[in-house]
């Protein structure tokens, strides 16, 4: 029974969302600031953080970075519909998505799901997934869920991590966003929606830390491309 943490001071919207949760099998709690959310965040014993943007004593964001800093876990925001800018913010922090409100208590849970389903593909090696990817100076361990660049270890999230091994292994090929966002986000690319966009920066900007060379293109309208250049 994964355990969920709801960081948000609307009362009744957290007791609605932990029973529609607890119909799933979900270990439910609630926080309603900031300061005791990230607090409660950072015991490590919840499997996934609801964060709300808009929260008393400590926002949202400045949670999110704060539990960045100290330790990964899965963080889906809630964001108020219409505020593009706290999304961006978000996903460039290292929220793994986002869902507008008001939202459908059906699609809170499939989103959810979705975000478990990629860390556990990350903390358990695929049978198929067994050979080490050496590609473009970057080496992509499925077994150990490590990533190197030049000897460095570059941190990712599960999300990144999936989104990156898939490209690699199908380097040389140009992957369409949809397809990404499919076998990866678990969702279907909606229009306007940032957050697969997002995800691929986050991914350059960890590795343009340890390498200056070009890993993954854009192909505007068509997708992305891994750049196999030298092993």
């Amino acid at each position: 029974m994964p355990a969920i943490l709801m960081i948000d001071d609307d009362t009744e919207l957290c007791e609605l969302v932990a029973e529609y949760l607890a119909l799933d099998g979900f270990q439910f709690t609630a926080a309603h600031d900031g300061q005791q959310g990230l607090a409660m965040a950072q015991s490590g014993d919840y499997q996934l953080i609801l964060l709300d943007i808009m929260l008393p004593g400590m926002d949202g964001l400045s949670v999110l970075k704060a539990l960045r800093a100290s330790q990964y876990c899965p963080v889906l925001m809630l964001t108020a519909r219409g505020d593009d800018v706290d999304r961006i913010v978000g996903l460039e922090l290292g929220a793994d998505d986002y869902l507008a409100k008001p939202f459908n208590p059906r699609e809170l849970v499939a989103r959810i799901k979705a975000i478990l389903r990629r860390v556990e593909l990350t903390q358990v090696p695929q049978s198929n997934s067994d050979s080490v990817l050496n590609l473009n100076g970057l080496l992509l361990n499925p077994a150990s869920r490590q990533l190197s660049c030049n000897g460095e270890v570059v941190a990712l999230t599960a999300t990144e991590f999936q989104l990156l091994e898939l490209l690699m292994r199908r380097a040389g090929e140009v992957v369409s966003k949809d397809e990404l966002s499919r076998e990866v986000l678990g969702k279907r690319l909606q229009m306007y929606d940032r957050s697969l966009d997002m995800h691929i920066s986050n991914i350059r900007k960890k590795i343009a830390v340890y390498s200056s060379n070009e890993k993954i293109q854009t192909l505007r309208g068509s997708g992305y491309l891994f750049l196999q250049g030298e092993a």
